[in-house]
């Protein structure tokens, strides 16, 4: 019972913080830099404030278009999709190092 009512109070304790998306430059993928208040006491300005620039970096590299999204694009096109079977696009690539750094 007691890792009940610790459980319970600790739960009560967690408070959703969302982190809004920046649309000031379009649709891109970004997320606004402006600190949260619920953060207030849980983490330091500067470091959320670095944390989310190298977020917004991770996603505009995913979201650049080169030679290489070109020709993905173009296998897409010829193989009717099915060559996303056998590779990640160099979004998922990118998203993946995404996720290993949060």
């Amino acid at each position: 019972m007691h890792n009940l009512q610790e459980l319970r109070r600790s739960a009560s304790l967690a408070t959703k913080v969302f982190i809004q998306r920046d649309y000031s430059e379009g649709t891109m993928c970004q997320f606004q830099t402006k600190f949260p208040p619920e953060l207030d006491s849980r983490i330091e300005k500067q470091l959320f404030e670095e944390t989310v620039k190298t977020l917004n970096m991770y996603y505009m590299e995913a979201e650049k278009i080169g030679g290489s999204s070109y020709l993905e694009g173009c296998l897409a096109c010829a193989t009717a999709y099915f060559i996303f079977l056998c590779m990640e696009t160099h979004y998922e690539k990118v998203s993946c190092s995404t996720a290993l750094y949060v």
